[in-house]
This record gives structure tokens, C-alpha cells and sequence, in this order.
């Protein structure tokens, strides 16, 4: 009896395991949603709160608001939630949120019937003082505007009904003062937003999907308009003074229980000189002098917080606090030296380096990581796009660099030194090279959204074809393993300047990473040779770099597991415990000192905040960061020592067209992409679909490949496709001058670190 009852019993419980995984999954998804949806409305009534501030009902309930809680034992605990609250609330509600949606492998999606536009990949501006702007940046944009010709036209009423009190100072300089008041608080607000784009890991970017690569562009945006306001902010206080004939007395003027002056002078001096720096022009000419004078951002804020006091600068301080959480983690983990497993100078001017990292490290086919040598620099740091996918191993990430200005010719020098009877081959290649660099990263988008797309474009300028190689090495894997991909179009269009280049892609032995791979996905390469007018005479005689396949060394350090964008839990805890111990240090602080000891100095306090948020970074920070090591190298011992890195053939291309069953591979000479003509062509081979344009490369070929994508959205007929635009390419990394390379802003290990 129990034996005829037994499959019943086992189809009972597979039934009940069933609907237990369903419920689960749908009381996640449901989750959230609701998470998504708390975060949108905390999102939009922020942002509405901060543009109907100039409002004279809404400008007075946030100074009830403040009078209220300043005189609390919270001090500016109150201020600092009103108008940075709803950024730790996002970001807390979006660490529940990555928590629960956890790492998950990428799943495809059902293909739509027809194309649909985003706007976030639709480019609207293609030539202008933004660049290539899309529809959703453009509303944004839109807003801004706006909200300042808004702002200012009630501040301007507002200053106007003010005169008649003002009668015996005179009305110009009533006017100058009070409009100098308004520029500077419409600039508060925009501060509020300027540091939060530069926290490469911060949740918030995570949560968003925008890479740090992405957000800079708006932290750029951000610092002209914030440095404008405060510009003239300054220029309508120095005008008054003049009028009253006390320019001396003003600048040097330091008031204890309002505004210091001051410090507002030296603090406005030191975000000149890194605007004047910042500019294209000065950039292009001296992209160095830009660098090091923007370290100045710590005068800034240090003599900002005196010059405002307390209260005002408890308004920026929630972004601020966020940027100081990410700067102080780069910091620890950057301290850190990797082994360079193995290096290669490439014909082509190029070097590949593979580098240790752990094997729980996640990124995907479309990181960035920053690169220092100290045995070339201790100051400088360099962006490179990854050119290995995370499928190529669990041990290494590569990286490809083109040799172009000091940094680079001095990194291929050290590459290149060899004892006096190596031979050149063995020169180039040196697998046992001791070569150490710090790392910060991997960077990037949080999805691979290269593998949102049936259907993908490439478009590449010279090295710019280094994180193609990573999807296409991560397409093949993916299709190889059977993993979920949606990709079975790909065409990469690829401009080179000379055919030494050429080893960079058209040597990938494509069948060895996937053979068959044909059957599921259909791959076009399309090589444009600009400076040559034919094939070189000896390119069948290309030399071929091979390097050795396995390391077996416990000794090899590698990557540090410390970094905004791995671990979720991890990376949560480092918000919210030193956010909790901000909170509680400030209402301490207020409690046990300025209380009883009656401590008012306005520029005081403001500076006491500072250095509590300072302390609340490296003490509660470093507490989580303690655990975090800690934990991370209890794993690392656990885990298997064995680092293999996998062998990449270079195979010499000899032909000038060449087709065969697994991919079609055409190299023209004597010319560049014609790209009306090329998208042309894809449009009517591919018909009503959406297409995934991914552009990596100078600003003249993304300008061109949007324009081309705009035209063709524009000109769309019902049975045309839709290209979605997207670039990945990091502007401030491009070299500006011959013999010169630009290094990122906050890369150098500044003091206050």
C-alpha cells in the first residue's frame, strides 16, 4: 500500500515546493515594486520641494522648519533631513531594493512585436555645448532652465517689494545685495546635487544603472551652472561694497554670528581657479594643471562651511557626506598593490596587461578600472576599459592600453626592459614580469546592457575597440555555456589608422571560444584602414604573441574585494551604519559641547560639522571597511589558489576580404565609415526592430554615429528599425595634447584622505 502511495506523495510535495518558490517569487517582485514605488514618490516630492522653494509659502515653512529644529537638542540634524534626508532614504530603500533583486544572471526577454523608442537612448542634440544629449537628458535640462528663469524672476519680485524698507541704504545697492543673496541660494541648491555624480560607487549610481563613465558629463554640467550662480553671487556683493566705498572692509570682514565674508572670498577664489582650469580651452592646453588645481574642491568646502555657518551647510551635506563615503573607500582599497600576471606589447603600439583579481570580484564586459604604477607615478591614475569578460576567467581581468603620451611610452619602456641576452620575442612577452599597480574599481553599469539587444552595432575608433572585444568574447561564452543572450545580430564597424592594428580583433580564434557559434548568432566585422591605401606587402609575416595559459602562485596579490560596486550587503552596511553614526555624533556633539558650553560662532559650527562628517567616514566607515577586510580575507584563504588565464591566439590576416561559415570579415583601405551608408544598410537588412548602437571612440565619431542614429529615428518609416544610442566612451581620459595625458579629477590621494 505505502509503495502505491509513495509517487502521489513525492507529486504532493514537488507540487507544494512548486507553489512555495511561486509565492516567494511574487511576494519578491512584489516587494519590489513597492520598494521602486516609495523611492519614486520620496524622488519627486523632493525635487518639487526644492523647486518650489523661491515660493514665498513654501520658503517659509522650511524656515519654520529650521528655527524649529535647529533649537533642538538634534541641532542641524533637522536641516540636514529636510533637504538631504530624501537621499539617504533612496539610498537605504535602494540597498533593500539591489538586496532583494540580489545578483541575478541576466535572463532574456520576450521579443517585442515592434520597435519602441527610449528616451534615455534617443539622442536629440548631437553638435553643441553638451554634446550628444538624448530626449531624457534633454528634458531634464529643459527643467533646470525653467526652474532658474522661475527662480529668478520671483526672487526678482520678491527683491523688488523689499525696497521701500531699504529706502535710506539706496536702491541699487538693496537691489545688488538681495539679488547676490538669491544667486547664492539658487546655487545652494544646485550644490546639493554637484557631488553626488562623482561617487563612482555610490548605490545611488548603482540603483540608477548610470556608470560613473555617464555621470561625470553631469557633474561637469553641474559645475558650470553652480560656479556661474556663485560668480555672480560675488560679483553683486563686491559691486555694493564698491558703492559703499568698503571693498577692503568687506573682504577682510570675519563676523562671528552672520555671514563671514571671508572665508566666502577665499572659498569663491579657489572654485574660480578650478573653473578657469576646468574650461576646454585651458584643458586641451594643460589637461595637468586642471587636474591638480581641482584638488582645491577641499578649500572649497572647508571655508564654504565657515563662511555659510552651520544651518546652510547642513543643506549639502547628505551629497557631500556620500562623495567622502566613496572617496575614503577608494582610498583603502587603492592602497593596495596587484601583480600584473603577465604583459604584451602589441605590434600595434598597444599593450595588454592581466591583472590578479579575486574570483568573487563581479563586473561585467563593460567595466572600467583606474590604473596606478607607482614605479612610474605616485600621482597619477588612469582609466582603461576591461577587454575580458567575466566568463574568460574567474582569476584575471584584462586590459588593453594604447601607447600614446609619457605615462603610457614610460609603462611600454618597463615592459620592454630585458636583461642583455634576452631575445625580442622574449622581451615582449614576459610572463614573469614584476610589475605591480594599484587598482581602483571595476566601474561601470550595474546590467550588461549590451545583452538587452537582439540586435547590436558597434561602432569603434582605434583602442576604442577594447570593450568590444569584451562583448564579443562575452557573447560567444554566453552562447558556448548555453546562458541566457539575446544578441543574434552583431555587426562591429571598426576605424583604424594603420593595419598594425588590425591582430587587435581580426586574430580572435572566435571558433575556439564557441565553436558552431554561427548556428545562433550572425557576426559581421567591418575594418576601416583610414591611412593606408592597400594591404602592407609583409602582413602575412605579423609576429604571433602567445602567452603561457596557467599560474599557480599563492603568493600573487590580487584586486581588492573593497569597492562600491561589489558585495551589496557590504556596500550597504558602509552607507547606512557611518550615515547612523552622523546622526548620532552631531546630536552628541551638540549635547555634550556646544549646549554647555554655549557655543555660537556661526562659521564655528559650520566647521565643527565638517570635521563631524569627517570623523563619521573614518570611524564608522573604517569600522565597516575593518569588518569587510576581515571578512573578505577569511574567503580568500578558503578559496582555491589556482589562477588560470586563457591563451589568445594571434593569427595574421592576409587577405583583404574574407568570409567564411562562422563570420563574415571585410577590411577596406583608403577610407573611413561611411556611416549614412552603413546604417543604411542595416536598416534594410534588419527591418522593424530596435537595435543597440554602442559607440566607443573620439567625440567626432560619437557626434556622427548620433547624428546618423537621430536621422534614421526621425525618418523612420513602419517597417525601419529604431537604433538606440548609446556611448562608452569616458571624455575626460582622452589625451588633449601630443605628448600629454590627462588624469581624472579626485584621483590623487589628497591630504584629508
Amino acid at each position: 500500500m505505502s509503495s502505491d502511495h509513495e509517487p502521489l506523495l513525492l507529486q504532493q510535495e514537488d507540487e507544494d515546493i512548486i507553489n512555495n518558490i511561486t509565492q516567494t517569487h511574487s511576494l519578491l517582485k512584489l516587494t519590489r515594486w513597492f520598494l521602486k514605488f516609495a523611492m519614486l514618490f520620496v524622488l519627486i516630492a523632493w525635487i518639487a520641494f526644492l523647486l518650489l522653494l523661491p515660493s514665498e509659502s513654501v520658503s517659509q515653512l522650511s524656515e519654520n522648519y529650521v528655527d524649529a529644529t535647529s533649537g533642538s537638542v538634534f541641532w542641524v540634524t533637522g536641516n540636514m533631513f529636510l533637504y538631504g534626508g530624501p537621499i539617504f532614504i533612496i539610498a537605504f530603500l535602494g540597498i533593500l531594493y539591489l538586496r532583494i533583486s540580489g545578483h541575478q544572471e541576466f535572463q532574456e526577454k520576450k521579443k517585442p512585436k515592434n520597435a519602441s523608442f527610449r528616451l534615455w537612448t534617443f539622442p536629440v542634440i548631437v553638435d553643441g555645448p553638451f554634446g550628444v544629449v538624448t530626449a531624457a537628458e534633454l528634458i531634464v535640462i529643459l527643467i533646470v532652465v525653467v526652474y532658474l528663469i522661475w527662480a529668478v524672476s520671483v526672487y526678482a519680485v520678491q527683491n523688488y517689494n523689499l525696497i521701500p524698507y531699504y529706502e535710506s541704504q539706496g536702491k541699487r545697492n538693496v537691489m545688488l545685495k538681495h539679488t547676490g543673496l538669491r544667486f547664492g541660494s539658487i546655487g545652494l541648491i544646485c550644490l546639493v546635487f554637484l557631488f553626488l555624480p562623482v561617487a563612482r560607487g555610490s548605490i545611488l549610481l548603482r540603483l540608477t544603472n548610470i556608470p560613473f563613465e555617464h555621470a561625470i558629463r553631469y557633474h561637469v554640467w553641474l559645475g558650470h551652472l553652480t560656479m556661474t550662480l556663485f560668480t555672480l553671487h560675488g560679483l553683486c556683493y563686491f559691486y555694493s561694497w564698491i558703492l559703499e566705498d568698503r571693498v577692503i572692509h568687506q573682504v577682510l570682514d570675519w563676523k562671528n554670528y552672520k555671514i563671514a565674508n571671508l572665508p566666502g572670498v577665499i572659498s569663491l577664489s579657489a572654485g574660480l581657479l578650478m573653473w578657469v582650469t576646468s574650461l576646454p580651452p585651458v584643458r586641451r592646453i594643460n589637461f595637468e594643471l586642471f587636474f591638480y588645481t581641482h584638488q582645491l574642491y577641499i578649500v572649497f568646502v572647508v571655508f564654504f562651511a565657515m563662511h555659510v555657518g552651520d544651518v546652510l551647510f547642513s543643506t549639502i551635506a547628505a551629497g557631500l557626506f556620500l562623495y567622502m563615503l566613496d572617496r575614503f573607500l577608494r582610498f583603502v582599497q587603492s592602497r593596495k598593490t596587484v601583480d600584473v600576471l603577465s604583459a604584451k606589447c602589441l605590434p600595434s603600439g598597444t599593450l595588454e596587461l592581466v591583472i590578479s583579481k579575486p574570483q568573487d570580484l563581479e563586473y561585467n564586459a563593460l567595466s572600467w578600472v583606474f590604473l596606478q604604477v607607482r614605479d612610474i607615478s605616485w600621482l597619477q591614475w588612469h582609466p582603461f576599459s576591461v577587454s575580458s569578460c567575466p566568463l574568460s576567467g574567474d582569476h584575471h581581468v584584462s586590459i588593453l592600453i594604447k601607447v600614446l603620451g609619457n605615462w603610457t611610452n614610460k609603462l611600454k619602456g618597463h615592459v620592454l626592459s630585458a636583461n642583455e641576452d634576452q631575445t625580442e620575442v622574449d622581451a615582449l612577452i614576459r610572463p614573469n614580469l614584476k610589475l605591480q599597480a594599484s587598482v581602483e574599481g571595476p566601474y561601470g553599469h550595474e546590467s550588461p546592457y549590451h545583452l538587452m539587444y537582439e540586435n547590436l552595432v558597434l561602432v569603434a575608433g582605434g583602442i576604442g575597440i577594447s570593450p568590444f572585444v569584451a562583448i564579443l568574447s562575452d557573447i560567444l561564452h554566453r552562447v558556448n555555456d548555453s546562458k541566457p543572450c539575446m544578441p543574434r545580430n552583431v555587426t562591429i564597424i571598426w576605424a583604424v589608422k594603420t593595419s598594425e592594428e588590425l591582430p587587435l580583433v581580426h586574430s580572435l580564434d572566435l571558433n575556439s571560444m564557441c565553436p558552431n557559434f554561427y548556428n545562433r548568432l550572425n557576426l559581421e566585422i567591418q575594418t576601416y584602414v583610414t591611412q593606408e591605401s592597400e594591404p602592407p606587402l609583409e602582413e602575412g609575416d605579423l609576429q604571433k604573441y602567445i602567452s603561457p595559459c596557467d599560474f599557480l602562485s599563492p603568493s600573487r596579490s590580487s584586486m581588492s574585494r573593497l569597492v562600491g560596486t561589489g558585495n551589496i550587503m557590504w556596500a550597504g552596511a558602509y552607507v547606512v551604519v557611518p550615515a547612523i553614526g552622523l546622526f548620532v555624533s552631531l546630536t552628541l556633539l551638540n549635547v555634550l559641547y556646544i549646549i554647555p558650553y554655549n557655543v555660537s560662532y556661526r562659521w564655528y559650527k559650520g566647521l565643527l560639522l565638517l570635521i563631524c562628517m569627517v570623523t563619521s567616514v573614518i570611524i564608522f566607515g573604517g569600522l565597516v571597511i575593518g569588518l569587510w577586510s576581515r571578512k573578505t580575507s577569511s574567503s580568500e584563504n578558503s578559496q582555491d589558489e589556482k589562477k588560470s588565464i586563457g591563451i589568445q591566439h594571434s593569427e595574421s590576416t592576409s587577405q583583404k576580404t574574407s568570409s567564411d561559415e562562422s563570420c563574415i570579415k571585410t577590411i577596406k583601405y583608403g577610407q573611413r565609415p561611411d556611416m549614412k551608408e552603413v546604417f543604411g544598410n542595416i536598416a534594410s537588412r534588419w527591418g522593424n526592430v530596435d537595435i543597440g548602437v554602442i559607440v566607443c571612440g573620439p567625440s567626432t565619431l560619437r557626434a556622427s554615429v548620433a547624428e546618423e542614429c537621430r536621422s534614421k529615428n526621425f525618418g523612420r518609416k513602419c517597417n525601419s528599425p529604431i537604433f538606440h544610442f548609446n556611448s562608452h566612451s569616458f571624455d575626460l581620459s582622452l589625451p588633449t595634447k601630443q605628448g600629454k595625458e590627462p588624469v581624472l579629477p579626485s584621483q590623487e590621494k589628497t591630504k584629508w584622505h
